[in-house]
């Protein structure tokens, strides 16, 4: 089932004519790192809107709208930035593989940390009424602007400098920055609950995370504004003669058909993921009625499991190929995504722990192959638009989808029916990456 596909829309095999000297491990060290805290800042910023949709937004911005539709319109917010991030990835993607990899990686950071300092700063509706709500969603759309942005960045900064031998390894990083980021909202909510009665939360401890990010994005500002250009973007801006193209033409002339099958090989990823780090801390509160340190230190052990198998992915896809873990991980999720709730409802924490840690287990392992995977599917002088916007569909589809979705699903026909969209998901992912072929051996730097 393997499809062939133009020579042009994938990175082509190592002729040794153009290829760098390999990065140092000292250096390597450096820009992993640079990678790595950068997404945390980025994707922390991101994360704490998913927590705060969960736990505060509905009634913060949206309770004229009843219970229930209020839980809907505010997965709907955290939604619209899924809508934004394609849009991110054109417009960020444009300047990165026009102007390069850091220049572009420090507007994102400027962009996020802007706009989720001015969402802790926001009237709520009981205050400033329906502009409240609009100026929220304008704010978020802000931030799937920048995230669109952030990831193929991030994720080029280290597979292009890195060896080909470990390129799942450390461009795993990029990803691995995304868990811990998750990690650190969760913990500074779990904080903030502990020491806040629910009222003092609701009313305006829910704003602390939103502000500290001012320190974290000054710390992210300096770490990039010390990192290098990556070798390959190097080798291509001195190669090219600019004629004023557009990097997206170009992907979607050239690379359409790979964008597709990358974002679809992804999904599942996405989709157990999000479930995990939004919805599933809204049903462990109230469809469950579990305490809000509990589920917050669960979403954290998740996440923890998350980044784990990150690592692991990443490090398999060395050893046997992006492919083949990635078809492990869609099929695995298949049986999963089917089971997940009836074991949730169980209505344990010891069952919430397990559905928590199982699901963090097999999306980890596909977001820990999708830095190495999509860096290597397009040649140089399109590859940041492209690997962001084949990365931001796949979270349209699987990480704004069905979280928007869950509430009424799991309330109309229940959590079966919605495991069973879940095992949809993982099946799509399983027949797009049974399309496409293996990609360790791509040499990033075009001959």
């Amino acid at each position: 089932m393997t499809m062939q596909l133009p020579p042009d829309s994938v990175a082509r095999p190592d002729s040794g004519s153009t290829t760098p000297a390999p990065t140092p491990p000292a250096k390597m060290r450096r820009v992993a790192f640079a990678s790595f805290i950068g997404t945390v800042i980025e994707f922390y910023d991101f994360s704490i809107y998913g927590t705060a949709a969960a736990l505060v937004f509905a009634g913060a911005f949206f309770s004229a709208l009843g219970d229930q539709s209020a839980t809907v319109v505010s997965f709907a917010t955290l939604g619209v930035a899924f809508v934004a991030r394609p849009l991110g990835s054109i417009l960020f993607g444009h300047y990165g593989d026009r102007l390069g990899r850091k220049r572009t990686l420090i507007a994102t950071m400027a962009l996020m940390g802007t706009a989720t300092v001015l969402i802790g700063l926001l009237p709520t509706s009981a205050s400033i009424g329906v502009v409240a709500p609009i100026l929220l969603v304008l704010l978020r759309i802000a931030q799937g602007l920048a995230a669109g942005g952030e990831w193929a960045g991030a994720a080029l900064f280290t597979s292009e400098h890195s060896p080909k031998d470990r390129r799942g390894f450390w461009a795993m990083f990029t990803n691995l920055g995304g868990a811990f980021a998750n990690v650190l909202a969760l913990t500074v909510y779990l904080i903030v609950a502990l020491y806040m009665s629910d009222d003092t939360f609701t009313s305006w401890g829910w704003r602390i995370p939103f502000l500290i990010s001012v320190v974290l994005v000054a710390v992210g500002l300096y770490v990039r504004l010390r990192i290098e250009e990556t070798p390959a973007f190097e080798a291509e801006a001195r190669r090219r003669r600019d004629d004023g193209g557009l990097p997206f033409k170009d992907a979607f002339k050239h690379g359409w058909r790979r964008i597709l099958l990358g974002s679809g090989a992804l999904v599942m990823a996405f989709s157990l993921g999000y479930i995990g780090i939004a919805y599933l801390t809204n049903y462990g509160t109230a469809t469950l009625g579990l305490s809000r340190p509990t589920v917050l230190l669960a979403g954290i052990i998740g996440n923890l499991v998350n980044g784990l198998f990150c690592v692991l992915g990443g490090t398999l896809s060395d050893r046997f190929g992006r492919r083949k873990v990635l078809l492990t991980a869609n099929m695995l999720g298949i049986p999963w995504a089917l089971l997940l709730f009836p074991v949730l409802d169980v209505g344990t924490i010891g069952a919430f722990y397990a559905g928590m840690l199982i699901t963090f287990m097999i999306a980890g392992t596909g977001f820990g192959v999708a830095g190495s995977f999509l860096s290597e599917l397009f040649p140089t002088r399109y590859r940041y638009t492209a690997a962001g916007l084949s990365y931001s569909l796949a979270g349209v589809l699987g990480g704004a989808i069905p979280p928007l979705v869950a509430a009424s699903i799991i309330g109309t026909y229940g959590g079966l029916f919605f495991g069973a969209l879940l095992a949809g998901y993982c099946f799509l992912g399983l027949l797009c990456t049974l399309a496409l072929r293996e990609t360790r051996d791509s040499d990033l730097v075009d001959a």
